[in-house]
C-alpha cells in the first residue's frame, strides 16, 4: 500500500509539538552570546557551552555521575554506537552482546564495524546477564526498548558485577529517560560504576530526531580513546549553542513537563479504549515511554497487521523486533507508538487500532 492516513510506528516523538517560538528563542540568545571562535572547528567532544549544561542536567534529572570534561557530543545516538563499537574493536572486541527485542539498524550499524551481536536470554524480570565471550553489552535499562519494562535492582547489580570481573563494558541506552509516568523516574544504571557504564542519551524523543543532538558521558579510560580521531562533532554548533540555552534557561524542562502530560493522556486514552473494545487484549510497558505493547493471543499478530493495514494504520509487530538469533520463545503482540501521531490525528488513529485487535 502507498502511504497510510494513521501511523503509530514506534520511535517518533509528535513532531507537531516542536517548541518551535521557544527553540528559535533559544537560538537568537545562544547566537547573540556566541564568542566568535565557536564558529571554528572546535573541540572534538563539543561545545563546552553544551557539555557543561548536559553535565548539570543530567546528574539533576538522571542520576548520572559526572562532569563536562568527560561528556561528549555527538549526531545522535547511532553516531555514538558506531564510535564506540570502532574503539572496541580496536581493542580487541569481537562480539556486543544485546537485548532478544531491540532494534535491528542498531545490530546493523554494530555489525558493519566488524562485531558480531550476540542476544542475551531474557526472563519476565528482563535480560538474564549472561554474555559469554562479550566485550560489551548494549542495554536498555530504564525502559527496555520495546517490551517496556525496568531492569530490576538484583539484575542492575549483576551487570555491574559483570563488568567489574571482566573489565567489560556496558552501553546504557537512556533513550526516553524523561517520560515516566506512574512512579518516580528510574536511575540511570551509570550511576552505579561510572568507570564501567556508558551512558548515551538523546534528544530524538523529548525534541525531535531530525536535530541529530545526542551524547555520550564516558568513563575516564575510555575518553581519550574516542576523541583519538580529533574531528570535531557532525553536529552543527548553532544547534549545539541552541541546547544549551534551552537547558540552562528552563525551557526544556518546561517542554518536558507539558510534553509528558499530553503522553500521559494519551496513553491513559488508549488503555482506556482497549478495557472497553478488546478487553482480552493486555497492554504492557506503559509505565513510561512513548509506546506500549499489545499482547495478542498466539499466532495473531501478523492477520492483526494485516487487519491494521486494511484500516489505514500503519502499526508494526513485536516480531520485527526480535533479534534473529534468540533462542527465546516468540511473544505476538503490537509495538503501538502512542506519541507518533499528531494531535488532530490521534482520535481516527485510536479508532483504526480498535478496529484492527481481535
Amino acid at each position: 500500500p502507498g502511504r497510510l492516513p494513521y501511523d503509530l510506528v514506534p520511535g517518533t516523538p509528535d513532531l507537531s509539538s516542536f517548541p518551535r517560538a521557544a527553540w528559535l528563542r533559544a537560538t537568537r540568545r545562544a547566537l547573540a552570546a556566541a564568542p566568535n571562535e565557536a564558529f571554528g572547528y572546535g573541540d572534538p567532544r563539543g561545545r563546552a557551552e553544551l557539555r557543561e549544561a548536559l553535565a548539570d542536567y543530567l546528574a539533576r534529572a538522571r542520576g548520572v555521575r559526572t562532569d563536562p570534561e568527560h561528556v561528549v557530543v555527538c549526531a545522535g545516538f547511532a553516531d555514538g554506537l558506531r564510535r564506540l563499537t570502532d574503539v572496541l574493536r580496536t581493542r580487541g572486541a569481537g562480539t556486543l552482546a544485546v537485548e532478544s527485542y531491540g532494534l535491528d539498524a542498531h545490530w546493523n550499524l554494530v555489525e558493519r564495524t566488524g562485531l558480531r551481536t550476540v542476544p542475551l536470554p531474557f526472563d519476565e524480570q528482563g535480560s538474564l546477564i549472561a554474555p559469554g565471550d562479550a566485550g560489551a553489552i548494549l542495554l536498555t535499562p530504564s525502559h527496555q526498548f520495546p517490551l517496556g519494562g525496568a531492569l530490576p535492582p538484583a539484575r542492575r547489580a549483576e551487570v555491574i558485577d559483570w563488568a567489574r570481573r571482566t573489565g567489560g563494558l556496558v552501553l546504557e541506552d537512556d533513550y526516553d529517560g524523561e517520560f515516566r509516568y506512574d512512579r518516580q523516574p528510574v536511575g540511570a544504571l551509570q550511576d552505579l560504576d561510572p568507570g564501567h557504564v556508558v551512558y548515551l542519551g538523546t534528544a530524538s524523543k523529548s525534541l525531535a530526531p531530525g536535530l541529530r543532538l545526542a551524547w555520550m558521558v564516558l568513563p575516564p579510560s575510555l575518553l581519550p580513546d574516542v576523541t583519538a580521531h580529533g574531528d570535531s562533532p557532525a553536529v552543527g554548533v548553532v544547534e549545539q549553542l541552541a541546547l544549551a540555552e534551552f537547558l540552562t534557561s528552563g525551557a526544556y524542562d518546561r517542554h518536558v513537563r507539558a510534553a509528558r502530560l499530553r503522553y500521559r493522556r494519551r496513553r491513559d486514552a488508549l488503555v482506556e479504549a482497549l478495557a472497553t473494545r478488546a478487553p482480552d487484549v493486555r497492554v504492557t510497558g506503559i509505565a513510561a515511554g512513548l509506546h506500549a505493547v499489545l499482547r495478542l493471543p498466539p499466532g495473531t499478530e501478523q492477520p492483526v497487521v494485516r487487519a491494521a493495514t486494511w484500516q489505514g494504520l500503519r502499526v508494526l509487530g513485536l516480531g520485527r523486533f526480535r533479534h534473529p538469533d534468540a533462542t527465546d520463545t516468540p511473544v505476538d503482540g503490537l509495538v503501538v507508538g502512542y506519541g507518533t501521531p499528531p494531535d488532530h490525528a490521534w482520535a481516527g488513529t485510536l479508532e483504526a487500532l480498535c478496529k484492527a485487535l481481535p
